[in-house]
Parts: structure tokens; sequence; C-alpha cells
């Protein structure tokens, strides 16, 4: 990886000292071979950081910025270092399992819990019924609004029966989303598909489906401790 740093001049010792921070060993960022001093003109080059050296990106100004890849990687990266490895070896018996009375589930011939508007407090949801979440609502609905997939919806998705095939379907949606992403014009309008966030640039939106696979994601990786814990 590489980083270009425009020159940049050093307004005030506390502009110079007041934000800078120490990186990890080894990290790939910047790095400044002296103090410099007020009104100085100082270059930033790029390399490896190791203790002792620093940047503050205060006052410089990044370019050759992928924006796609930096968007893409950070889901990418969560998805490959923990949220995916965290749902192998699921069960049917958890993925149906529900954790409290009531509580929301996909049921064993395809149906699922649904009302809207949702009521107050929400019902608790089961890992099947997340997983259907993302792979439906998060993902594939996204995927057919923006990328030229096949139409998709609540009403008449065919809902994953077993753990494996919702796998297969979260896998798959995943894929689709993220081939996607890499490749979209992030500053374009989603337009009519995203209600009244029509006007929003892509980029919103994939900084927000990152945070909704994130979550949902935690939240299906809890419901494994738990029932893990209750049996």
């Amino acid at each position: 990886m590489s980083i270009s740093v425009a020159v940049g001049t050093i307004r005030s010792p506390s502009a110079a000292t007041a934000t800078h921070s120490q990186p990890a060993s080894g990290s790939v960022i910047g790095r400044r071979a002296s103090t410099p001093s007020p009104g100085r003109e100082v270059r930033i080059s790029t390399g490896r950081v190791f203790p002792g050296q620093w940047l503050s990106a205060k006052g410089f100004t990044v370019v050759g910025m992928d924006w796609n890849k930096q968007l893409a990687d950070q889901l990418d990266f969560h998805w490959n270092a923990q949220l995916r490895p965290r749902l192998e070896g699921l069960t049917d018996d958890e993925y149906f399992w529900e954790p409290v009375p009531g509580a929301w589930n996909l049921r064993r011939d395809g149906s699922i819990d649904w009302e809207y508007p949702t009521p107050a407090p929400a019902p608790v949801t089961t890992i099947a019924w997340r997983m259907a979440h993302i792979i439906v609502g998060v993902l594939n609905m996204r995927v057919a609004s923006h990328f030229g997939g096949p139409p998709v919806d609540y009403t008449t998705w065919r809902y994953a029966v077993s753990a494996d095939e919702a796998l297969k379907q979260l896998d798959d949606a995943y894929a689709a989303w993220m081939e996607g992403v890499r490749k979209a014009d992030l500053s374009l309008a989603v337009g009519p598909a995203e209600g009244p966030f029509a006007e929003e640039p892509m980029a919103t939106l994939v900084l927000h489906i990152n945070r909704e696979v994130i979550h949902h994601g935690a939240e299906i990786s809890l419901l494994r401790d738990l029932y893990l814990r209750e049996s």
C-alpha cells in the first residue's frame, strides 16, 4: 500500500504537536524525519513506520485515494477475519433456536414472522430471522436496485429452511454486493429505490450497508454464544 501526501506548512508549535499519535509498530503510513518548526515547509514521505515515527494528517491532503477499495475493504476485512468464520458449523437447531418466548422466527415451512410497522418493543429475533434480513433486505434487494440483480422482495423470497442453505444464500448475496461496490460510482445519487434518501450518494449507502452487516452479524454471533451456554 502507498500513500501520497501533499506538502504542507506547520503554522504553530501546537499544530505541529497536538494531534500526533504513535502508530502501531510496522504499520504502513507516512513518516517524518525530523521535528518541524513553525512556518517551515515539510514533506511527508511514505514508508513503513517503526516506533518513534509518527504522522499527523492535520494540514495535509491525502491524494490518489481509491475510495471504492477503502469502503469495500472496511467490510471485507470484518467479513473474512471475524464474521464469516464465526458462522462456520452453524446447525439447524441453532438456526431456528428461539432464545425467548414469542421470538420472531423463520419457520420450517419457509414462512417468516413479520409485522409492519414493527411493534414496540420490537420482538427478539432468531438467527434464522436475522440472516434472512441480511440476505434479502440488506444485500439482495440492494443488488437488485443498484447493480442489476434479479428483483427481490420479502414476500416472494424463498427463505432458507436449513442453516447450510442460509449460509449459501448469505455467501452469494455478499459476493454480489461486494462486486458491485468495487465498481460503483460512489458520487451518484442512489435514486428512488432508497425512498427518502434518494438524493444521498452511493457512498452513503455503502457505509450504511457496512454498518448493517457488521451489527446484525454481531447479533448472530452473540446468539450462537447464548445457544451454546443454554444447551
